[in-house]
């Protein structure tokens, strides 16, 4: 029987309607078993510009998110919270019931203030825990960011870099050689599943839907109707990322 992991779902009730509520039959429907929650930017920071002040209820946003995700994995079997970094840089946040990282930042939006020493500290924290980062950067900055990360802590890039600078983009410089380095399958294209398979094998590719964005059940779909071996397909689905989160069933 394939166990499957959903490793890339958007879930949140603080600013939009994602509640696991909804995701729930979706995932059952499909037959997987378990998922990766993360909060909706919209749950995090204002997105819509680039000059963004935090102030009291924005925190208070993130902290609610965040609670909700930690409630829903202690209330549901094979859920697990992720915690979405924004620039206040909580370290004391790591020590809940976490089991991996969201760090998020798209073009035009607000950035991360990596010259604050409390960016530092919260990176290094992260590896200390050898939780794993979801990293979704602009190139140059996911360049940097591996650079510093330096191979203490496993990160993920989502889409197989579609939003990282492209597949192709991160493949010229290098990224994909880095055994520390895992790409998950959210909205990627056939192709570029397939070309990392040739490339690299299955062991750093891991499924995703990207929930609401992508549906679990076609994105599943897509995995299981491209002739890949079981094996591979075993790894891909879920024991890939249970190994990363450190569960073992």
């Amino acid at each position: 029987m394939l166990k499957v992991i959903d490793s890339h779902i958007h879930c949140g009730i603080q600013n939009v309607s994602q509640p696991f509520e909804d995701i729930e039959p979706l995932l059952n429907l499909a037959g997987i078993d378990g998922a990766c929650l993360y909060a909706p930017v919209e749950d995090i920071y204002y997105r819509y510009t680039s000059h963004f002040d935090d102030n009291e209820t924005w925190i208070k946003c993130r902290c609610d998110a965040h609670d909700y995700l930690l409630k829903v994995g202690q209330n549901k079997n094979q859920v697990y919270p992720y915690y979405f970094v924004w620039n206040d840089f909580t370290v004391e946040d790591l020590e809940k019931d976490f089991f991996g990282i969201k760090w998020h930042h798209h073009e035009g939006e607000p950035v991360y203030h990596y010259a604050d020493l409390k960016c530092t500290e919260m990176i290094d924290a992260i590896c200390s825990k050898n939780l794993p980062i979801v990293l979704e950067e602009t190139f140059r900055q996911t360049l940097r960011f591996i650079e510093q990360v330096a191979g203490r802590t496993p990160v993920i890039i989502p889409h197989l870099g579609l939003l990282n600078g492209g597949f192709d983009r991160l493949l010229n410089a290098g990224i994909w050689n880095d055994d520390n380095i895992y790409a998950d399958t959210a909205l990627a294209g056939r192709f570029e599943i397939s070309s990392f398979l040739d490339t690299f094998g299955s062991d750093r590719l891991i499924f995703g839907s990207d929930y609401p964005f992508g549906m679990p059940g076609s994105q599943l779909d897509q995995i299981k109707k491209m002739g890949i071996h079981k094996k591979d397909l075993e790894k891909i689905c879920g024991e890939n990322i249970l190994k990363l989160l450190r569960v073992f069933h």
